[in-house]
């Protein structure tokens, strides 16, 4: 029996090398890009793990429940944790940031996720990665849900650690992600002695046994499915235009946002000011006395294939995320799921507009 996804000849370390050359392209970085085997989970707990340690003394930022993740790996890693924590619904500030910088100077590094697609929320990386500069702090940015969806550029950001997912905004494979490394990064992983070494969680193995070596030799076979679907993913994405993919995500937060508010019901933004809104998901706030998770569950049911979920946790009552990235990133798509939410909150006795949803969505996309 054949197969298009069998029997398929071995990756070559030169086709590998191509690929990251390829995301790094992508990422306008000249820093060494590393293509993980992995869902980016890997290099989000390995960079913390190779760069923090007993005398680190870390600002972790919350914004959403990532950033609570990276602040449990940075003090089981040993570090001083001091977090700066700010509502789901907002953003953080590179004000809130100097502040934390000046209550606390002795900080060396600074954890931060770009955009939570869990609450809907971005933060500004470029003003906050000038205000960690100017710390001389090791920055660490999460931008699996940002990339693809908005501008992610660690080199003008001076960001040491960036982490990339292909599974949101790309529209490509989660068995495979990538982090940029920048060389005081690199050094500061050499310096610490309780980096992971002999570890799939090891960054330092791999740069000492592929990057070191000039990238001729894998040091083990790699996810080839998943490396083919992320060359074709940055493939695509270069044949669009990375600034009209970009433009398409950010048109179809800003036609939801509106399409929400003139659908009525009650269904609110959940992320207060537009400008704190994450391109690659929006999310919304039911009105009192419905229950997202049952609203979602009842939209579903006429249209199971839409992008929409409740809240994880306490937010599973009152916050309904609509993902509207990679092949999701279509006015069709935004259009069936505020269809789809309309008729649930219908359901529960609620004045909804469909016709007017639509009219708010296609202003902002025809």
């Amino acid at each position: 029996m054949t197969h298009p996804l069998l029997d398929l000849p071995p990756l070559t370390a030169a086709r590998f090398a191509a690929i990251e050359d390829r995301v790094a392209r992508l990422l306008d970085t000249r820093q060494d890009v590393l293509i993980t085997q992995g869902e980016a989970l890997l290099p989000l707990e390995g960079a913390i793990r190779a760069a923090a340690g007993p005398g680190t003394v870390a600002l972790n930022v919350i914004t959403g429940p990532y950033g609570q993740t990276f602040g449990d790996w940075l003090r089981d890693s040993g570090a001083t944790v001091h977090d700066l924590a700010v509502p789901f619904d907002s953003a953080v500030t590179a004000d809130q940031v100097r502040a934390a910088f000046a209550e606390h100077p002795e900080i060396d590094f600074v954890s931060l996720v770009h955009a939570e697609a869990a609450t809907g929320n971005t933060n500004p990386v470029a003003e906050i990665g000038e205000a960690v500069r100017e710390q001389g702090a090791l920055f660490y940015l999460d931008a699996v849900a940002s990339v693809g969806a908005e501008p992610v550029l660690p080199d003008a950001w001076g960001v040491d650690l960036c982490v990339i997912g292909a599974q949101k905004a790309m529209g490509g494979p989660a068995g495979v992600s990538a982090i940029s490394v920048s060389e005081r990064a690199w050094e500061r992983m050499a310096a610490n002695p309780d980096a992971p070494r002999r570890s799939y969680l090891s960054l330092l193995d791999w740069k000492e046994r592929w990057i070191d070596g000039g990238r001729k030799a894998l040091p083990h076979a790699p996810a080839q499915l998943e490396m083919l679907a992320l060359d074709a993913c940055v493939e695509r994405i270069e044949a669009d235009g990375l600034d009209t993919v970009m433009a398409r995500h950010r048109d179809l937060a800003r036609a939801t946002r509106a399409g929400a508010l003139a659908l009525g019901g009650g269904l609110q933004p959940y992320v207060r000011e537009e400008r704190d809104a994450a391109p690659v998901a929006t999310t919304l706030r039911v009105p009192a006395g419905t229950v997202a998770s049952e609203l979602v569950a009842r939209a579903l049911e006429s249209d199971p294939g839409l992008p929409l979920a409740a809240g994880g946790g306490a937010l599973a009552k009152e916050m309904i995320r609509v993902n509207h990235y990679g092949p999701d990133a279509t006015p069709q798509v935004v259009r069936r799921a505020l269809t789809a939410l309309g008729a649930a909150l219908a359901g529960e006795g609620l004045t909804v507009d469909p016709e007017a949803a639509a009219a708010a969505v296609d202003e902002f996309l025809l």
